[in-house]
């Protein structure tokens, strides 16, 4: 890192970054994601919420039942989402290259992405269907789809306790855990209808709760659409406050001054990067001043990593020293 003044005069030495060097700013916080624990549990919900949900889009067709076709809808929203996850955790081991130097973790953004918008689609089309359906009601095979959606609710359990235990800074798997949440409700639903259907022949039951299915579906499409794309826009992450970050630096560190060209976002869900310029005032090394600003960062707004950029030094006063603890 150089530190240098407005009139491009070397203040310090050439290379400030190694005295305070830290792996951290290497992997740029997604550490965790190299855990093959984590891996292997993905890959096992993945795979058990794939088969569950081809086994329920068979069952919805045989049966005719809409309430298992859009439980299967939302366990292929699980299912995307538990792919993205396992992806990330098997692309993050990728070094960085080249050509992409940040490495391969984005590429979770950008699929959790397009996987909302086809989301929302889906919805559309459960939601037309539901309305035909409450207008003309069909026959269904009470007994077929009760089995089909019982099979699904113990899947989605099963599913719920592999995904458990994962850290509590895998932002991946932590929505996946809420993504299967939600189809275990789907699956509830789904059961109660069939019970309806058997015991008392409301066939209507089904287009209804399919209806109430596919705004879980809905729910959690527009949540993924709403973060990625705030992502891929490299927004603020959620919990900083742009107008507080300069002036808790130049509160917590006096002798650093005038902080500004802030910019702080995310490069994936738990990986916060930040740029800032900022002038040195008093008898505090650069070196000093640069530790305490990214200290600051790190354990106020989990920034995992900074470049801060002096752009000038000013005589002495009686400014105190950064906190350095």
């Amino acid at each position: 890192m150089m530190v240098q003044s407005k009139t491009d005069k070397v203040n310090s030495p050439t290379n400030l970054a190694n005295p305070y060097h830290d792996e951290h700013h290497h992997d740029h916080g997604d550490s965790f994601l190299r855990d093959p624990r984590r891996v292997s549990r993905l890959k096992w919900a993945f795979s058990l919420t794939l088969l569950m949900m081809v086994g329920e889009a068979i069952g919805g067709i045989y049966s005719g039942s809409l309430a298992l076709l859009a439980d299967a809808g939302h366990m292929l929203v699980d299912a995307g989402a538990l792919g993205l996850a396992w992806m990330a955790a098997v692309f993050a081991r990728r070094p960085a290259d080249s050509q992409r130097s940040y490495g391969y973790a984005r590429l979770e953004v950008l699929i959790g992405y397009s996987n909302a918008i086809l989301q929302v689609i889906l919805v559309l089309w459960i939601l037309f269907e539901a309305v035909g359906r409450l207008i003309e009601p069909q026959t269904i095979l009470s007994a077929p789809m009760l089995f089909v959606a019982f099979a699904g609710l113990m899947v989605n359990l099963l599913v719920l306790t592999i995904l458990g235990g994962h850290d509590h800074d895998d932002v991946n798997a932590a929505g996946a855990f809420l993504h299967v949440l939600g189809d275990l409700l789907g699956s509830i639903g789904a059961i109660l209808a069939a019970l309806l259907i058997e015991f008392l022949g409301w066939s209507w039951t089904d287009a209804l709760i399919s209806g109430l299915i596919s705004l879980l579906i809905l729910n959690s499409a527009w949540r993924l659409l709403r973060r990625t794309a705030h992502i891929l826009l490299e927004g603020v992450p959620d919990g900083i406050e742009m107008s507080e970050v300069a002036q808790a630096i130049e509160r917590e560190c006096p002798s650093v001054a005038d902080v500004h060209h802030v910019h702080v976002w995310q490069l994936t869900g738990g990986s916060h990067i930040a740029t800032l310029h900022a002038s040195l005032v008093g008898d505090t090394s650069p070196a000093d001043a640069i530790l305490s600003i990214r200290r600051i960062m790190h354990e106020r707004y989990g920034v995992n990593h900074i470049t801060v950029q002096l752009d000038e030094i000013r005589p002495a006063g009686n400014e105190g020293a950064c906190k350095l603890s």
